[in-house]
């Protein structure tokens, strides 16, 4: 996946003027055009990409089995907690044959210190099962065919499409969702829509790095119940920074 988005001088200079045309529109309280918006969506990428520029997946993993089940696993739960438990795990069950074949109570005796994790394990089992059964044990390369598995929504099936086969896809999580929110960028709260207004303000090629920026700046900045506004280089084209 890449880190760093390839932006020309022409284009910068192209956004600055478009985003500078936007921010003023909702200084003056007056609703964006679409062209507006998807100019402060792409000022607000250049300006994420200059501040994160190195995106990389957090979760340890050596193959696109280990990366489907760590994803799986990470839902409402740290990457860091993931991380202790899967080196383990991993050893037992090297691949989906392996896996499909325990029982779910030696898995969630491995992943006991994760939230909900008697539901993940079953997942983790039936999503083994799936693999093995439909698709040779391989994890598939479509949207269609992974949220076909266990324990795989479409926020899931981005994260590997993305990582794993450097297929453009928006991955929204709850910081994604509250940033796209407080940006100004969607007033929706279905995952699906927001993932489809965001593809409509955005290129293709930003998709991947631009939502998995806007996770990290969620948990380094924009928090939840106290948003850091003051230190927040996305504050001059945020609709929400006196009001949080």
């Amino acid at each position: 996946m890449p880190g760093k988005t390839p932006f020309s001088s022409g284009t910068k200079v192209e956004l600055s003027r478009s985003a500078a045309a936007s921010r003023r529109g909702i200084r003056r309280g007056k609703r964006e055009t679409l062209g507006e918006k998807s100019a402060r969506a792409n000022a607000i990428a250049t300006r994420l990409a200059l501040t994160y520029p190195d995106v990389e997946c957090p979760l340890t993993h050596r193959n696109h089995f280990e990366l489907l089940v760590a994803v799986i696993l990470s839902a409402q739960c740290t990457d860091a907690a993931v991380n202790k438990v899967t080196p383990e795990l991993f050893r037992r069950y090297p691949d989906a044959a392996a896996l499909s074949g325990a029982s779910t109570h030696d898995i969630e005796a491995l992943i006991r210190t994760l939230g909900l994790f008697r539901a993940k394990a079953k997942s983790l089992q039936r999503c083994a099962r799936q693999l093995v059964e439909e698709f040779e044990g391989q994890v598939p390369a479509a949207m269609t065919e992974l949220t076909k598995l266990a324990g795989v929504g479409r926020k899931t099936a981005n994260v590997i499409l993305g990582h794993a086969f450097a297929t453009p896809g928006i991955a929204v999580d709850t910081h994604c969702k509250r940033l796209c929110n407080r940006l100004g960028l969607t007033g929706e709260q279905d995952p699906t829509k927001i993932e489809r207004d965001l593809g409509c303000l955005l290129p293709p090629k930003e998709w991947i790095g631009f939502s998995h920026r806007l996770i990290i700046h969620g948990r380094r900045v924009c928090h939840a119940r106290k948003p850091n506004c003051g230190g927040c280089m996305l504050r001059e084209w945020c609709p929400s920074r006196e009001a949080a």
